[in-house]
């Protein structure tokens, strides 16, 4: 209904893993170098002088020129949506881990940034469904946001360990572990996290929790024990 011809969101930055992980399992170069591209044309599209990025990019099939740059499941186009700047941060962190190429390094640092000094971003670090929501404080959290983004933290503490990167990660996994969000065992249909927000503009898993959110809980909570541990 929009007339995408191909349209690109943010979200898969986090499918990169799985093509460079095709690469170390079968010792073709093909998926590494796809995930290198894409990486790379979305770090040149996708993202606003401010850092915050787009939630969806079309392109032209043919020419590969940008056709349109939109949202899908945030507030407006110009709007940042908290699940997509989580992506953002966690996909350019994979990248590092992977090509050990600078850049994603210096992307993800922006990322944070942008995440971290926006003006709406509340004390518990849980930050609301679009950081340009307009009822603001009035409007859901999003705690699948958070989750990942502070599971993301844990392993760019490991790449920059004097950027205070583990602090914040920790002061939003105390925040998810908190009667606020954490729900009590055989509740929220055993969901371990409360206040997950899917997409408000179609009308969908808002305010409920969802299986990703627990998911880059889950992950945090390993990477930040062994972190420790180490």
């Amino acid at each position: 209904t929009r007339g995408w011809k191909c349209p690109v969101i943010i979200d898969n930055m986090m499918n990169l893993e799985l093509l460079f992980e095709a690469t170390a399992l079968s010792g073709d170069s093909t998926f590494y170098n796809i995930a290198v591209k894409h990486a790379d044309t979305t770090m040149a599209h996708h993202f606003r002088p401010d850092n915050s990025c787009y939630h969806v990019v079309d392109y032209d099939p043919e020419t590969g020129e940008v056709r349109k740059k939109q949202t899908a499941q945030g507030y407006a186009d110009e709007s940042s949506w908290a699940r997509g700047q989580a992506w953002a941060l966690y996909g350019y962190t994979t990248c590092y881990r992977y090509t050990k190429d600078k850049k994603y390094l210096d992307q993800a640092q922006k990322v944070y940034n942008f995440i971290f000094n926006n003006k709406n971003m509340p004390e518990d670090l849980v930050p609301y469904w679009d950081y340009d929501a307009p009822n603001i404080p009035n409007e859901p959290r999003d705690a699948s946001a958070a989750a990942c983004t502070a599971s993301a933290l844990y392993e760019l503490d490991g790449y920059l360990p004097d950027n205070h990167y583990k602090e914040t990660a920790d002061k939003i996994m105390q925040s998810l572990g908190s009667p606020a969000y954490r729900a009590k065992v055989g509740t929220n249909g055993n969901f371990i996290l409360m206040h997950s927000v899917g997409s408000i503009p179609h009308g969908q898993e808002i305010d409920v929790p969802l299986n990703y959110a627990d998911y880059y809980f889950l992950e945090g909570l390993m990477r930040k024990r062994n972190l420790e541990k180490k």
